[in-house]
Order: C-alpha cells, then structure tokens, then sequence
C-alpha cells in the first residue's frame, strides 16, 4: 500500500525493500504477529549486523543490514494491512532507527581504528541527510492525504490511538524529542518555507531519497563488501554537503 497517490509516487531508493515487506505483511496479516513485533525484528537484524562488523564478516553484515531495512518497511506495511496505526510503532520505530546507527557508526569506528571526532561529525551528518529526507516526504504525505501517524512538526505528544496506552507513547515521543529534535530543529532552520511547498516533483523526491536510512545501509554494506570500510565514516560527512544542494534546488522549483 503506497503513502502517495500514484501520480505523485517517485521511484524511492531507499524503499527497495518495499516489495519483499510487501510479502511478509500479507503473509503475517492473519496472524497473531503486529508490527511491534517486526520492529523487534529490524532491530535484531540491526544487532546481528554490529556483530558481523566486530568479526569483519562483512558480506554477512550486508545481508543483515539489507534485511534490517526490509523488516522496517515490513511493519509500516502490516500496520496499514491490519489498519493498526500507532503512535507506539511509529517511534519506537525511529528510535530504533537513530540508535542502531550510532552503534553501527561507533562498530565502524572500533575496527577501522578511526577518529571519534569523525565519527561523531559523520553520524550528525547522517542523520541530517535522513531528517532532511523525511521533511520533504511528510511535507508530501500531509498534502495529499498519507498516513495518520507521521506529523511534520513533532512539537508535542500526540493523543494515543485506540489499542494503545498514552503513557506509552508520551514515553516514546519524549525519547523520540530528546535524539531528533536538535535534527529536526536544524532542518527546518534550514528550509522552513518548504512547508509551503507547491513543488515537490517526483524526480526531485528521487534524488532526495538517496539520503532515506535505507540507501545509507545500502552504501555501507556495499563498502564494507568493497573493503572500503575506512572511507565510510568520510563518505557521509562529504555527502552531508549535499544537504545545502538539496535545499537550493527546492528553493528554485518553489521561487
């Protein structure tokens, strides 16, 4: 089930997992299985792909990785199949997220012996990519009627879903705030009149997704398999640089 209607659904690079979490929601849609629980899976992939990195089984951490970003697609995809949208899934979801790739940033660092300060200013960078990315994508959603779950400004805790608990999810978003809301506020400091946006056409979006979790997953993997695994670190901090590009050509498709 797309987030877009299909004129203005664009060839997402970082969703190439879509098609097979396509397959494992249906399959599970009958099942006792919820999202939360294909959440606790990505997270376990996340986990395995670490170890294989300590061990430099680089082609196992590619699989995992590559399978981490599939079981995250998977539980959007079995919440909308079961019409189960919550608040909870949504930001464990990116807690998660934000979590493992410090960890897998810092794995990176540990065998490549690096430097943390690079590390630290390649994970910022990271996560500005992926924070830039999901702006313009919520911006997009909001406007032609996508999902209930995502919001562009996260200013506040949200009223609780029916079959979820509001101290639960005052506790997520309060965690959610504290790792992405310096990110968040970046962001839109950045761009905030991309808000009004009448322009956000397909190849544009396509160009941006290169900066979605998924495609940043996809890259490691690939370097790690390459045995370029020193130059990921300075990788993400060069294509951080990308982020003013982005933002400038936004600007001119919206003079």
């Amino acid at each position: 089930m797309s987030k877009l209607p299909k004129e203005h659904q664009f060839i997402d690079l970082s969703d190439y997992g879509r098609p097979i979490a396509r397959v494992i929601a249906n399959s599970l849609k009958n099942t006792a299985f919820t999202p939360i629980h294909l959440t606790i899976g990505f997270v376990i992939s996340g986990l395995l792909a670490i170890l294989c990195i300590l061990n430099h089984h680089y082609w196992a951490t590619a699989f995992f990785l590559i399978l981490k970003s599939i079981l995250d697609a998977a539980d959007g995809e079995l919440a909308r199949i079961k019409n189960q949208p919550s608040y909870t899934g949504r930001y464990l979801d990116s807690v998660s997220d934000i979590i493992l790739n410090l960890m897998i940033l810092i794995t990176i660092w540990y065998v490549t012996d690096g430097s943390i300060a690079y590390t630290i200013l390649a994970f910022i960078g990271l996560q500005l990519q992926g924070t830039l990315y999901n702006y313009y994508y919520v911006i997009l959603r909001k406007k032609y009627n996508g999902d209930t779950t995502s919001r562009i400004f996260e200013d506040k805790a949200p009223k609780a879903m029916k079959g979820e608990k509001q101290g639960t999810v005052n506790f997520l978003f309060g965690l959610y705030s504290i790792l992405y809301g310096l990110f968040d506020r970046i962001i839109y400091g950045l761009d905030r009149r991309a808000v009004a946006s009448q322009n956000l056409p397909n190849w544009f979006m396509t160009a941006v997704s290169t900066f979605g979790l998924g495609f940043q997953l996809l890259i490691i993997g690939i370097m790690l398999i390459c045995n370029l695994e020193s130059y990921i670190i300075p990788f993400f901090i060069g294509y951080s640089l990308f982020i003013f590009l982005f933002i400038l050509i936004r600007r001119i498709l919206n003079r």
